[in-house]
Order: C-alpha cells, then structure tokens, then sequence
C-alpha cells in the first residue's frame, strides 16, 4: 500500500474525507506520520481458503465498526475479499481496482479457481476499473464483469507518477554518486536495468538468457537487477540454473531493495522490462519520467505506455532472441532511442501525473456520494 497508493490517502484526507486503510501488514513507513486509522487483516497472495475464511470475518467486523460510504480496493485478494465484505456489510458504494489479470498465465484448476474468484469479485462490486485500455480489453474478451461496471479512471494508472520526484532535475549529485560507488560504477560500461520483483511472469529466465550472449559480444554490457529474488511462492521461484546465472555472473548486479530509484535511473542506460503479464505498470511510467529509453514486452499494460518505435521498444513476449535482437538495435541506435524517451517523458508528464490521477479520483469519489444522495444529506 505504501507503494501502490503513496500519497492518494492523504490527499483524499486533506479534501474532506474521512480514510481508514486496511492491508496485510502495517509497514507504512516510507510515508509521513499517518493521521488516519490503520488496520491489518491476514491477506495472502496465494489462494488459502482457511486464511481467507478469517480476513473476509475481520473485514466485516471492521466495516461493521467503520460503516464506510465507500470500499476501494487494489489487487486481486483484497478485491474478492473486500468486495464480498463490502456487499454482506452494505456498504453503500464498492470499487475494486482491476491491476491485472494473474488468470491470463494461469493454466488447469488455478486458472478456473482465478476465474471464479474475478467473476465473485465482480458481483460483489458495483464499479469495476481496469487501471489501463488494453486490461480494459482483456477483461471485456473474457467477459469476467457486467459492461455497465467497467470504466477507466482518467488515461489509466492506479495512482499516476509522482513528477517531482521521478524527474532528472530533482535528482541530487550526492545520490547519484551514492549509487555509483555502491555498484562500483564505469563511465566505459554500458548499463542495463530491470525494477520489480525478479520472478519468472516478470521475464528474467529469458532476460537472463539473453544477457549473456549480449555480453560475449559487448562486454561494456552490464545488467543491474533492482527487486527482491521470490523465495517461497514454489510457482514464482526462478530456475536454479537462471538463479545460478545471477549468482555466478559478475556483470549481474542484484540490488535486493532500493529507495533511490529515481538515482539509479539516472546512471541506467536503458530499462528492460520483459514482463509476462501487467497492469498498468509503475516501472515504466517511471522510467518515461526519467527520460530513460525502454524496451520491453509487448504486452496488455505495456503497450498502453510504450508505443513500439515512437515512445520506446517492445519485442513479443517469451522471446529471448527477440529481446535480444530489439535490445542490441536499440543500444545501436542511441540517438534514436533518448528521442523516444523524451517524447515518452511528454506523454507520461501529460497523462499520468500523479497529481491529475488524485484529482479526477476526488472527483469521481465526489460524484458517486452525490448520485447515491450520501454527500447531499451531509452537507
């Protein structure tokens, strides 16, 4: 949640709305001091349904103590088990979120049980907004909610980008040589960056597997590998021989955590993002913000960002000597490719300011407490 959605609580509390969070644990910290209630539940990612008996049980309590107007929720479980609480409790105006579709990689029982749990979720909700066009699209081919639910908030993104902070300008020298000597940086290599959770739907098998015939023809190349290694969920574990890769391969920088991305950003020469399934994702919505020049899969989520030879390179996903063919035209190319990312920088700065996300949210908010007679009676 501190990540997710850093700043929009706030801001809502500062235009007159009363907020309680809830999520799966209380680590909020990277934010200033909250003056809201905050409450936990025992939300899990993977399907548990003895766990998820009991978080439906607390939220219920929780609503019936709160009595909200309205319920938002983001992610898939918090989704289905926000919106059946929501509804059993009669919360008067339920939202959910939808930042992507893990059922689209799924396969066998997991895919149908992911399915059902979407179809629930959509029962349950009155509104239902896909955080991006093409997750629009997707959710509307596999008919998983009513079309008079669906809509996208502004240009899409769940809480925009933060433009004061993810801009060149506002990035300190001090920062940038902090990250420099922590990753004992050379102005003669060429770096290479990736930013998420290095699991295998993000695409490092096959980023991995491309890195190295890249760097037996350039050995400037390095690839810096900023996120956490999945260790428990056995589905997301990456293989021992692409683990093996990373952990043998001194050109193969892996930076568990950061909270200077923006720094790291700035000594990168291009992002890679090979993702197998999005949303709508940050990451790039970031790197636009930096002007730093992407390839990446051409995926739902993606290709809502990143148009493939004017705002950056996508290549099919799963494809490892695609990446690698795009990646080496892109690195060939580089004028080329810091025109793209200037013009991306244009077009995030235009569309997904963080700013503008927060406002058309109010906004919305505002409209359905009217519709729904709440705000007139309170005021």
């Amino acid at each position: 949640m501190r990540i997710l959605l850093h700043g929009q609580l706030r801001y809502m509390k500062d235009h007159g709305f009363n907020v309680a969070s809830i999520s799966a644990n209380s680590n909020l910290s990277t934010e200033p001091p909250y003056d809201w209630p905050h409450y936990t539940a025992p939300l899990t990612r993977r399907i548990s349904p003895w766990q998820d008996v009991l978080a439906i049980w607390r939220l219920i309590i929780l609503m019936r103590q709160l009595r909200p107007d309205i319920v938002h929720t983001h992610t898939p479980k918090a989704g289905l088990i926000g919106m059946l609480a929501g509804r059993l409790t009669g919360v008067p105006i339920r939202i959910h979120t939808l930042g992507g579709l893990p059922l689209v990689t799924a396969r066998g029982g997991t895919r149908m049980l992911l399915w059902l749990a979407e179809k629930v979720t959509g029962y349950a909700a009155h509104h239902i907004w896909p955080n991006g066009p093409s997750l629009l699209s997707d959710a509307r081919r596999l008919r998983l909610f009513p079309e008079r639910k669906l809509d996208i908030v502004a240009h899409g993104s769940s809480n925009g980008v933060d433009l004061e902070q993810f801009s060149p300008a506002a990035v300190s020298e001090f920062q940038i040589g902090a990250v420099r000597k922590a990753i004992s940086y050379s102005s003669d290599a060429t770096y290479l960056l990736f930013v998420g959770r290095a699991v295998q739907d993000k695409g490092i098998p096959e980023l991995v597997r491309m890195f190295l015939p890249l760097l037996a023809n350039r050995p400037e190349v390095r690839l810096l590998l900023v996120g956490p290694i999945e260790e428990e969920r056995v589905e997301e574990i990456l293989p021992s021989e692409t683990r093996a890769i990373i952990e043998n391969t001194p050109e193969i920088v892996h930076i568990p955590w950061s909270d200077e991305v923006p720094a790291i950003m700035m000594i990168a020469d291009m992002l890679i993002f090979p993702s197998h399934r999005e949303g709508f994702p940050n990451v790039l919505l970031q790197a636009g913000a930096m002007e730093l020049p992407i390839v990446c899969s051409s995926i739902p989520g993606n290709i809502d960002i990143v148009d493939n030879g004017r705002t950056g390179y996508t290549f099919p996903v799963g494809n490892a000597l695609a990446l690698l063919d795009t990646l080496e035209y892109a690195l060939d190319h580089p004028e080329k490719s810091r025109k793209m990312a200037s013009a991306l920088r244009q077009e995030v700065a235009g569309k997904f300011d963080r700013k503008m996300i927060h406002a058309e949210l109010l906004k919305r908010y505002r409209g359905l407490l009217q519709n729904a007679g709440i705000m007139n009676e309170r005021e």
